[in-house]
């Protein structure tokens, strides 16, 4: 008698299928989810952005009586409530924690060592990593869209007790929200290329912070290549879209050019955190 060996894996193996870039998303959503800290994360940002914007309406409202009529004219004339819409203190504690919570998408796999399976179930890693990119930045753009949202509609509604409120049919007003809301998936994903790069915990939160905050404060407009320069940081992106009354600068710039670098941010970071991986140990 002679014996034949099937091949090393069986005849199913050999014919097992390709993974779906629909089921690495769904491999990627079930990650997500499944992380109790991450709704945590995504509360709290929630309700520390809303809050942020809803008490400086209520602080408008409060003190609306002891202002001047002049003041208070130039005030609805001007559309000023679309600041408080969506302040500059609540901006930036979305970009910084969805930066955390982009960059701990990944790094929290590298932390525990569960990469290694993902990349030995998936060797396909710029696969793995572009929908792990996805998942992060549909789940930040509809976070994004709502806090937003909600800030607008609840910061306009108690401006409205003093007659002050707007309209999302106003002049500006959707800028307003829909810059402040892709302030979330472009950070994330920044967060999610940063943390493919470093691989380690602390190293990629400093790196986020400096990269989302700290560099568009040490640009300055005071010379040419540092305004171009901060003009190329996400921060100052959406002091320029959010603006109600452009400040007359020696070096202005336009919406469209800071709609750009949202576009060039996003564009990179998914790039970078695709690629990142492909030639890495792990």
């Amino acid at each position: 008698m002679t014996t034949t060996h099937a091949p090393v894996g069986g005849l199913d193996a050999a014919a097992e299928p390709r993974a779906r870039f629909s089921d690495l998303m769904a491999a990627e959503w079930i990650k997500l989810r499944s992380l109790r800290s991450t709704w945590f994360a995504y509360g709290a940002t929630a309700l520390a952005v809303v809050g942020f914007n809803a008490g400086t309406a209520y602080d408008t409202y409060t003190y609306w009586p002891q202002r001047s009529a002049t003041d208070r004219a130039d005030y609805v004339r001007a559309g000023m409530a679309l600041q408080d819409a969506f302040t500059a203190n609540s901006a930036m504690v979305m970009m910084l924690a969805l930066g955390a919570i982009g960059a701990l998408a990944i790094i929290g796999e590298y932390s525990t060592g569960t990469i290694r399976t993902t990349f030995a179930a998936v060797p396909a890693r710029r696969s793995v990593m572009a929908a792990k990119t996805v998942v992060v930045t549909a789940v930040a753009t509809v976070f994004g869209a709502i806090v937003a949202g909600t800030s607008f509609a609840l910061t306009q509604a108690i401006l409205a007790g003093r007659d002050a409120g707007l309209s999302m049919s106003h002049p500006g007003a959707l800028r307003v929200v829909v810059a402040s809301a892709l302030l979330a998936p472009v950070c994330a994903v920044v967060g999610v290329a940063i943390g493919a790069v470093i691989r380690h915990t602390s190293a990629t939160m400093i790196a986020s912070v400096i990269v989302i905050l700290v560099l568009p404060i040490v640009f300055t407009e005071g010379r040419h290549w540092s305004a171009v320069a901060g003009h190329a940081t996400l921060y100052q992106a959406w002091l320029r879209l959010v603006e109600v009354n452009p400040r007359q600068t020696d070096f202005p710039w336009t919406t469209g050019g800071a709609w750009s670098v949202y576009a060039v941010w996003a564009l990179t970071a998914a790039a970078l955190a695709v690629t990142s991986t492909q030639r890495r140990d792990q």
